[in-house]
């Protein structure tokens, strides 16, 4: 099955350029920066990516989801999970209900993981939403039962992309980073506060978390670039 994306989706949701415009100068951004990413873990193999940011309104959803897609394009079977469970964008993006996902399969031992896990319309991608709003997500996150669902996704799956909270305003992006394979900030120009991006990269430092890189995106220095990994 595969659903007619546009460009812009709903208020909620986040901008799925990477199937809207396969050949955009954006699509091959993105692409890039999934080169960049598997690069640098040449040493060992990356199931499980957090993607996060300094403060809001810096792309990171937007990053975790088209990222998710060109992963899901070059045949690899990707999970994107929705681990913001306070400003969820996932399932509005994708056009899926939100009524269960993360935070049941964490709150709730009982709850089967196949039936939470939804079809995202795009072959090789599956949809893990943020469930209801827990009233604890950093200690549902921090959980032993959290552990326990990283190892069975990452038997299920060749990538797990977790899109995050910002860093710098709560605590959940830093527990989950520090259990994953790897971590990508995000920024965006004429929007991220240069102290805070050095405050996110320090509290990922604190808890040994392993930062890939910085994706830097708005930038507009020419008419075919528009984001930048490094």
């Amino acid at each position: 099955m595969t659903r007619n994306y546009k460009n812009s989706v709903s208020e909620q949701g986040v901008s799925l350029i990477t199937l809207a415009d396969k050949a955009s100068p954006v699509s091959e951004q993105y692409r890039t920066i999934r080169t960049n990413i598997q690069y640098s873990m040449m040493d060992q193999e990356m199931r499980t990516l957090v993607i996060t940011s300094s403060g809001p309104g810096e792309g990171k959803s937007t990053t975790a989801a088209n990222l998710a897609v060109v992963f899901a394009s070059s045949g690899k079977r990707v999970l994107l999970a929705d681990a913001d469970m306070r400003k969820p964008t996932v399932a509005k993006t994708f056009n899926l209900s939100n009524s269960d996902g993360l935070s049941n399969i964490l709150g709730r031992p009982q709850v089967n993981l196949d039936q939470i896990i939804q079809n995202s319309g795009v072959p090789n991608l599956s949809v893990l939403p943020s469930g209801p709003k827990p009233p604890n997500p950093s200690e549902l996150l921090g959980s032993v039962r959290m552990g326990k669902l990283l190892e069975l996704l990452e038997r299920n799956y060749d990538l797990v992309i977790f899109d995050m909270p910002p860093i710098v305003t709560v605590t959940d992006a830093q527990v989950l980073a520090s259990k994953v394979d790897g971590t990508v900030l995000v920024a965006r120009e004429n929007v991220t506060n240069r102290d805070l991006l050095k405050k996110a990269k320090n509290l990922l430092n604190y808890v040994d978390a392993n930062l890939l890189g910085v994706v830097y995106n708005g930038s507009r220095k020419s008419s075919d670039q528009g984001y930048y990994y490094g």
